[in-house]
């Protein structure tokens, strides 16, 4: 793949240098690690059978992709003289890229299908239709791609196979309202509750499986009686949790409830804020309506389950980050690995004050140290209409606890490359792209976004952080790509004013 970070130039040209040029190797690395084409050239493989008869077989298996205690372990052999048509269905964020290393292995046997991937990045596929919808809120766009789906859904046979994709963001794009609610509904509840209230991703999910007519494995319902082969871009996890806790992979059994949506309206105050069609809905609990739950998934025609980013593997996200961080000398650790729903202020605000008390007294580390942080940060934005993302909310919060260090550099990234809504159609600052995908600062960047006549305590208040990022050369603008997870990196030059190697933090 080309460089994912479009303007190192930018980045590495003021404030801390050595620490900037370190930065972006090592979020680089991480995006680069994050892209799950060569895991699925590993994962899926056409065969021939060496028996003089040119018969093609289908080659699925890989023990660091299967859950644990999949009680279907083991490699799937198919043949393919015994099978129909085969089609690749799936959304999320870079979903593309899968999609398309199974265009490439399948060939001339692929017969077609469709996939919804984030407004933003390009189209990449060439046999497989690809519609691009909103995310975080979904768009009339989501329902065209939910519904060019269903049209090819009707009449599959047990000898036809399904490839189904799904990764961070589908709980977006594939939307299709339920009878008696409409997208307006849908966007409503959205903004109120994940964008408004910050809403974590398991709560919110609740309310917004029950509200849609694919969503909560009812795709894979709709896929019987094809043998479907189910892979996540994300970690394979256990079949225990991906059969009985699951709220997000839509093509797996779904684990909330009706009276567990209505429960979360109430928990945040929304009940009579929500459209009066969603409350209604949620409350009368169409039983016809409800997700599909683990009892009847397994019921379901042959299928086998694979993750495609294997998190004890030595590459992807972290692993490809931390490597280069070691080759650049410092020391990597985690700081923490699950990041999940904290807002983002917060945690940068703390990344800052742990980086300090390392700089000025080598505690709870030594430096020349990198710390790690994964996971999905949330932001609540209230009322505030401000251009933004989590990551950006985190590089800001951090700058102004390290303002006027010469030892730290912090940098955050979503790993599809953007993070936040942005502005669709437009630029918030001139020459800023429409969406970013985080931001790198240091102990310059308060005084420069100063210096270009913004105030980085009130973006971060209003939750404008793209463009206050921008307008100091701190914004990250990248390729599209997976959306895996944050990436988070606190790097810690050598304390106390002496001079870092320049080859120990990636100058050369």
């Amino acid at each position: 793949m080309p460089p994912r970070i479009r303007n190192a130039e930018t980045l590495t040209s003021h404030g801390n240098l050595p620490g900037r040029r370190a930065m972006v190797e090592i979020l680089e690395a991480g995006l680069q690690g994050a892209d799950p084409y060569a895991n699925v050239r590993e994962l899926v493989r056409l065969d021939q059978e060496d028996d003089g008869t040119a018969r093609r077989r289908l080659v699925i298996g890989g023990g660091r992709f299967e859950p644990r205690g999949d009680p279907r372990s083991g490699t799937e052999v198919i043949d393919l003289s015994r099978v129909g048509r085969v089609f690749v269905f799936g959304a999320g964020k870079g979903v593309q890229r899968a999609a398309r290393a199974l265009e490439d292995i399948l060939g001339d046997r692929l017969t077609g299908g469709h996939v919804i991937d984030k407004k933003g990045h390009p189209v990449i596929c060439e046999k497989i239709g690809v519609t691009l919808g909103g995310h975080p809120v979904p768009d009339a766009d989501c329902v065209r791609g939910c519904e060019a789906i269903l049209d090819m859904c009707g009449g599959f046979g047990p000898d036809d196979l399904v490839f189904m994709l799904a990764g961070n963001g589908i709980s977006s794009l594939l939307t299709l309202p339920a009878p008696g609610i409409t997208l307006e509904d849908i966007q409503e509840t959205t903004r109120i509750l994940q964008i408004e209230r910050g809403v974590p991703t398991p709560e919110l999910n609740a309310v917004r499986n029950h509200l849609d007519r694919l969503k909560g494995g009812r795709i894979t319902r709709a896929l019987q009686p094809a043998r479907v082969i189910h892979l996540i871009l994300a970690d394979p996890s256990s079949h225990e949790a991906l059969m009985r806790k699951n709220f997000w992979l839509h093509g797996l059994p779904d684990c909330t409830t009706f009276a567990g949506a209505a429960g979360v309206l109430e928990s945040y105050g929304a009940a009579d804020a929500v459209p009066a069609a969603v409350e209604d809905f949620l409350r009368r609990a169409p039983g016809e309506w409800e997700t599909v739950k683990a009892d009847e998934f397994e019921g379901f025609a042959p299928w086998r389950l694979f993750g495609l980013m294997p998190s004890g593997s030595d590459t992807g996200l972290f692993p490809s980050a931390m490597r280069k961080a070691r080759e650049l000398g410092f020391n990597a650790l985690f700081l923490a690995e699950n990041l999940w729903f904290v807002e983002a202020s917060q945690a940068g605000a703390m990344a800052g004050c742990i980086a300090r008390e390392i700089e000025s007294g080598g505690q709870p580390v030594e430096p020349p140290v990198a710390l790690f942080s994964g996971g999905e940060m949330v932001v609540s934005v209230g009322q505030d209409g401000g251009v933004g993302g989590r990551d950006q909310e985190y590089a800001v919060a951090a700058a102004l606890r390290i303002a006027g260090s010469e030892n730290i550099v912090i940098g955050s990234v979503d790993t599809d490359g953007t993070d936040g809504p942005g502005v669709e159609g437009g630029v918030a600052v001139a020459g800023m792209p429409w969406c970013l995908a985080g931001g790198i600062v240091d102990g310059h960047t308060r005084a420069e976004i100063e210096a270009a006549g913004l105030d980085p305590a009130e973006g971060l208040k209003r939750h404008n952080t793209s463009p206050v990022l921008w307008a100091a050369g701190c914004g990250v603008d990248a390729e599209p790509g997976v959306s895996a997870q944050d990436l988070t990196v606190v790097l810690v030059l050598a304390r106390g004013g002496e001079k870092q190697s320049a080859t120990s933090v990636g100058v050369k």
